[in-house]
């Protein structure tokens, strides 16, 4: 037995929910090889034990195939996920913990950091959810490659698609190509709480969010229908999108909705002939406002023409290329969130209690109160 051999024998273990293999995602490490005798560590992101067992398993078969003898296979894995110990309003309380993915403005990569933040939770062995909740600009379905396919109805239940290891849904999905929405608010409203309620997600360790830019009706309705655990914003090095992260940011504050971090988006341009990184936008100049806020930068995540190509095609950078400088940031990032949440949860997690609704029915809350002259606080409930 060489160490080529045990490489190419351990290229045949997929991991599991994956089409991936685990010596291709770089899950094995210190190969040792003494005659017949073989040793290694599997790095896993999961700490289900069945996914444990089924690596060591088909690994020891593989092996013995090639000759070896005495195989020893260390599983290293991450602990078991806390259950979520928030409280409140939960329109959907198969989902432990919910990650709004926010931004100030459009056009700044955030329903792709979305997409791959999902993928790299996913491959973390957390059960994970993606909802497109950017009604107006539903891009989810073609960034991960499910442009075409349309959900199956189950009794007056909707299924959502599956794609990388994880359950989707989006408007986009019901909708005609190219068919747009002129909808009040209220539409929007009524919407987002019936992608949360209506659709047969399964028992999942966390949904992540991609909102709608801004701080309106979408972000409130949200906020107020599940309690969310932590709130991401993303933004890029320029001033303009800095001073609309802000308000995001803000809006987390006020909705009393715990923040995991910024990620910095286009925060350097990577030539892919060279793989030199270059300053062409700025970079790190998210800092002053994460210090401001008392929160942190996950992620720096650079241009890459790989990031653009993979969105266009359904190919997440996340997944199929995982050893790209943008997919390790990502999966950094992944990293911290989950922290985050496990941290919130360890500390009795959260309560959207305090932003339920004050206004009569049909009334809009706003975050000032104005629309809701009777109510004690701001319109949406806070203060």
């Amino acid at each position: 037995m060489t160490e080529e051999s045990v490489k190419s024998a351990l290229s045949k273990v997929m991991y599991p929910g994956f089409t991936k293999d685990i010596v291709t995602f770089g899950f094995v490490k210190d190969i040792v090889v003494n005659g017949d005798d073989v040793s290694f560590t599997v790095d896993i992101t999961s700490s289900a034990p069945e996914v444990s067992q089924q690596i060591k398993d088909e690994a020891t078969a593989e092996l013995m195939r090639e000759g070896a003898e005495n195989i020893t296979c260390n599983i290293k894995a991450p602990v078991m996920p806390r259950e979520s110990s928030s409280k409140g309003k939960n329109i959907a309380p198969q989902v432990k913990n919910f990650l709004m993915v926010s931004s100030g403005k459009g056009g700044v990569g955030k329903s792709t950091t979305s997409v791959n933040i999902a993928i790299s939770l996913a491959k973390q062995g957390l059960k994970v959810g993606l909802l497109d909740a950017d009604i107006y600009g539903p891009n989810i379905p073609r960034m991960m490659g499910l442009g075409d396919v349309k959900p199956e109805v189950n009794g007056n239940k909707v299924l959502p698609l599956k794609a990388y290891g994880i359950e989707v849904m989006s408007m986009g999905s019901l909708m005609e190509d190219g068919q747009s929405l002129i909808w009040r608010g209220a539409m929007i409203m009524k919407a987002i709480e019936q992608f949360l309620r209506d659709i047969m997600w399964s028992e999942l360790d966390i949904m992540v969010i991609d909102m709608p830019p801004g701080t309106g009706d979408a972000q409130l309705t949200l906020a107020q229908s599940v309690p969310v655990t932590v709130g991401l914003t993303v933004t890029t090095p320029q001033g303009v999108s800095l001073d609309d992260s802000r308000r995001s940011l803000d809006m987390f504050k006020k909705l009393n909705i715990p923040i995991a971090g910024i990620i910095e988006n286009m925060s350097g341009f990577i030539a892919p002939d060279t793989g030199v990184e270059y300053d062409i936008f700025g970079k790190g100049t998210s800092q002053p406002m994460a210090d401001e806020f008392d929160t942190k930068i996950i992620a720096e995540v650079p241009l890459e023409p790989s990031i653009r190509t993979g969105g266009d095609e359904g190919k997440p950078i996340a997944f199929v290329n995982p050893t790209s400088e943008s997919a390790k940031r990502y999966a950094t990032a992944a990293a911290s969130i989950w922290a985050s949440v496990e941290e919130i949860n360890a500390n009795g997690g959260v309560d959207n209690q305090s932003v339920q609704p004050t206004t009569p029915p049909g009334v809009s809350a706003c975050s000032t109160g104005s629309a809701a002259p009777q109510s004690s606080g701001g319109g949406c409930g806070c203060s």
